[in-house]
């Protein structure tokens, strides 16, 4: 447990902030979970139809700075090259 004050305040603080951002977080794990699994199974047209909400919870999180903007664009490719390789 920190000792000084400013060291407590910004501990609320970060505790609040992670609550704030967890949805956003969860959000963005779930979706491209959901992609990678369809594209797994082969599943191309479905996992085309969540590749668009996988990109925006993506998006939504690079805004919100719990990713950084080119590892954002890293992962989006990283889908879309899943969902390309399915034969």
């Amino acid at each position: 447990m920190p000792i000084i004050k400013s060291a407590k305040k910004r501990m609320k603080q970060n505790k609040i902030r992670q609550e704030r951002l967890l949805p956003y977080r969860s959000r963005m794990k779930t979706m491209i979970k959901k992609v990678q699994i369809l594209a797994g199974a082969g599943k191309k047209a479905e996992a085309e139809e969540a590749l668009p909400e996988a990109f925006k919870a993506i998006d939504l999180a690079a805004k919100r700075n719990i990713l950084h903007k080119k590892t954002a664009s890293r992962r989006k490719s990283g889908l879309s090259k899943a969902i390309a390789g399915i034969k």
